[in-house]
């Protein structure tokens, strides 16, 4: 299963403006990524709703995630490894926007 860390650096969280950004990016990679931190259980990164209930506020660490299961149709871990980092990148670089 491929996994990827990052750091949320929006001032706000992922809540509003940062929330819809980053749920439109996971949306357009087609693959089913799970967003979770320390204490709560992964949810759904392309559901706004479930992203902004979940309380991913400035600084905490963040682990973006897709079952093994879910490459299959797709191009592959390559394709997620890659995803995953773009996600995580952009996590990482919203405070700087």
């Amino acid at each position: 299963m491929p996994i990827h860390k990052a750091v949320v650096s929006a001032s706000i969280g992922l809540h509003a403006r940062p929330a819809a950004v980053f749920v439109r990016a996971v949306t357009d990679t087609g693959l089913p990524v799970t967003i979770s931190k320390a204490g709560i259980e992964g949810v759904d990164a392309r559901s706004l709703l479930e992203v902004m209930t979940a309380d991913f506020h400035y600084g905490c660490e963040v682990e973006l995630s897709i079952r093994d299961a879910a490459l299959e149709g797709h191009s592959g871990l390559q394709t997620a490894e890659g995803a995953l980092s773009m996600l995580a990148d952009l996590l990482e670089s919203q405070g700087a926007h």
